[in-house]
This record gives structure tokens, C-alpha cells and sequence, in this order.
């Protein structure tokens, strides 16, 4: 019996300390990364500025704003909609940290789903955080959250989720998905309060041009592509001659009129912003890949996605070299530069961005290096 009892306290101390360990990674993921913004930065808002009831919940985000000497357009960058889609946080985080603007105004949202950079999705294996080493060697550690709102922050989920202006019935789950609730309701769950809130911002601020930045698995169909709203592209076929020079291949694809609640259809029709989504290649979300660890999420490389390749079974090349994430992030900077650079010519309203690396600058260096 006292051999039992020994054996039972032993055990009980080994869950206790796994339970402490695991509760405190936990807890962890629920503060907020360090953004050492650029110099020129004019200001930071909230995003509870354009719906009080947001402050104090996870929902609430920070808007980094960057205003030029001269009057001009404005332009709105969405990152981490979808947290566990590293290159798009990245890219936000950037341009926070190195933009001047000395025309127009920019509006920079890196954590536009901040309560999904507080969990993981279940039974993915993923990473909790990804790292990178600056010119200073100071380690950046950036969380690598889900592609829903944490459910302790919005609980339970439907069996079937309604979008609401629209009518559009899709898998429950999806009512914590920031890109299936735009334009949003002021009344509605935490998800679609974001989704407001970032509507009412882009109609107050009279914000022309918006891009949502995003990563998809290599056998989406639509990958490394933009897709835009009926409005933006003429426009964004311009962009896309620029992106070529620059060496990037890069589909323009049309907003579907009848897939609702994403930023490229909502926008469009419900304020006078001419919204773009882009979408690179990340292996670490795709069902293909190997192990799932940061490594996989900062380089790309999977022999199974090598294979798969060979098979002709994914819409992106894949070689041994794998989509690494300066590239990734490399492309999502270009396209905003690109982009805005033929929007200015179509709405005589310019903006202009500077001290931003273009995607050759990207590729020849490292993550860390445009890290403050």
C-alpha cells in the first residue's frame, strides 16, 4: 500500500508541474509582442476610438498612423487577420517599424485579430512562437497565433454560422473568423465588432485604398495571387506590370460577388475604400506538410511539398529551397508599394511610402535586419 501511495504522489507532482508548465505557455501567448515603431511614426490610435465597447477586450488593437508633411490619399494595411499566417503580421510589423510617409496618410493595423494571437488551433501542432535576430543581435520573438478568435473571448460557436448582411450560411466555426464577418455589426459577437469597428474606421477616415495581407497552403488554388473588388481592378492590372519587373509573379483574381464576409468583397461594396487581398505561399499551413515547427514556418522547406510539387498536385512551385518567409514577406511589401503606386495614378490622391525594402532588398536579406 505505502508503495501505491509513493508512486500516486509521484504521479500527482509529475501532472501538477506538466499542468503549471503548460498553463503558464498558456498564459503566455496573452501578451502582446513588442513593436518598436519607426521614428516618423504621427501617432497610434485604438481601434475602440470607432466603437467604444471594444476597450478592454482582446478585441481592441492598435492602429500605428503615419501622416506626411503634404496632403494626399490614405491607405489602410491589415495584418495578422488570420494570426497563424506569419508573413502577414511580419509585413505589418515592418513597415511600422522602417515607414516614412512624406505624402498622404498611412494606416498600419498589425494585430487586426488580436484575440487569435492568443491561442493555437487545435491539433495542429503548431508553433507558439517565431524568432528572428536583428542587426543588433537582439532577438525579436513574434507569437504565431490561429486563424479564429480565441473562443474563451467568444463562446459557443453555431452549428451553422449566418453572415449577417448577407444571409450566407458557412461552418460554425467560422463565426470566429475575421475575414468571413465584414462589414460587421456593432451589436454582434466580438468577431463582427472588429469587423465594424475597422469599417467605421475606413468610412470616417475616408481610407481610399486597403490591403489585407495573407498566407495560403502551396495547394490553394489561389496563391500567390491578389484578389480584388470589381472596383479596384484597373488599377491593380497596372500594379501587377510593376510586380513583374520586379521579378514577382503575381495572379490578379476577381472578387467572387457571391463569397461574403471577406475584406476584398465587403469593403468594396460597403464603404468607398478600393480594397486588395494578397496571399503568398506558407507551407505550415497546408495539409501536406511534415513536422510543423518554426523552422518549417521561417523557411518553407518540406520534402513533402517537394514531392507534391513533382506530382503536379500545387498551384506554386516547389523545390528544394521552399517559400522562405523573407520572401513571403518581400512580396506582401512590393505589393503595397506596387500597388499604391498605380492607385495614385488612377485617384490623382497619391500616397508616398518610403524607407521600406522592396522585394529585392527583402530576399538579399534577413527578417531581423528590418527589425528595430
Amino acid at each position: 500500500m505505502k508503495k501505491h501511495t509513493i508512486t500516486a504522489l509521484l504521479l500527482t507532482v509529475v501532472v501538477a508541474a506538466v499542468c503549471v508548465y503548460s498553463g503558464n505557455l498558456f498564459l503566455s501567448l496573452r501578451a502582446d509582442d513588442v513593436i518598436i515603431p519607426s521614428k516618423d511614426l504621427t501617432e497610434v490610435r485604438m481601434l475602440s476610438d470607432y466603437l467604444p465597447k471594444l476597450k478592454g477586450t482582446r478585441g481592441d488593437t492598435a492602429i500605428y498612423i503615419f501622416k506626411g508633411e503634404e496632403e494626399g490619399g490614405k491607405a489602410l494595411v491589415l495584418g495578422g487577420t488570420h494570426p497563424n499566417e506569419p508573413s502577414s503580421y511580419t509585413s505589418a510589423v515592418i513597415l511600422v517599424e522602417n515607414a516614412k510617409v512624406t505624402v498622404g496618410t498611412l494606416y498600419v493595423i498589425p494585430q487586426a485579430a488580436r484575440s487569435a494571437f492568443t491561442h493555437n488551433d487545435s491539433q495542429e501542432a503548431s508553433p507558439l512562437y517565431v524568432h528572428f535576430e536583428n542587426s543588433k543581435g537582439e532577438v525579436r520573438k513574434f507569437r504565431y497565433g490561429s486563424r479564429a478568435v480565441n473562443p474563451i473571448d467568444q463562446w459557443p460557436d453555431p452549428d451553422v454560422y449566418e453572415h449577417a448582411s448577407s444571409g450566407q450560411l458557412l461552418s460554425g466555426s467560422e463565426t470566429r473568423n475575421l475575414n468571413r464577418a465584414y462589414p460587421g455589426r456593432e451589436d454582434g459577437n466580438l468577431t463582427e465588432q472588429v469587423a465594424f469597428a475597422i469599417t467605421e474606421m475606413i468610412k470616417k477616415e475616408n481610407i481610399g485604398l486597403t490591403f489585407d495581407l495573407h498566407e495560403a497552403s502551396p495547394e490553394y488554388p489561389v496563391i500567390n495571387a491578389t484578389v480584388a473588388h470589381e472596383k479596384s481592378m484597373d488599377f491593380a492590372a497596372f500594379g501587377l506590370f510593376e510586380l513583374d519587373m520586379y521579378g514577382i509573379d503575381m495572379a490578379l483574381e476577381p472578387s467572387p460577388v457571391n463569397l461574403h464576409g471577406l475584406t476584398h468583397r465587403e469593403l468594396g461594396d460597403y464603404t468607398d475604400t478600393y480594397p486588395l487581398l494578397m496571399e503568398t505561399a506558407n507551407a505550415s499551413q497546408g495539409r501536406l506538410r511534415g513536422a510543423t515547427n518554426e523552422k518549417l514556418a521561417l523557411d518553407g522547406k518540406d520534402k513533402f511539398y517537394v514531392s507534391a510539387g513533382e506530382l503536379g498536385m500545387l498551384y506554386v512551385p516547389y523545390d528544394e529551397n521552399g517559400h522562405p518567409i523573407e520572401e513571403r514577406v518581400g512580396r506582401h511589401l512590393q505589393g503595397v508599394l506596387s500597388y499604391t503606386a498605380a492607385y495614385n495614378d488612377f485617384s490623382g490622391t497619391p500616397i508616398v511610402i518610403e524607407n521600406v525594402p522592396m522585394y529585392e532588398e527583402m530576399i538579399a536579406a534577413k527578417v531581423g535586419d528590418y527589425l528595430n
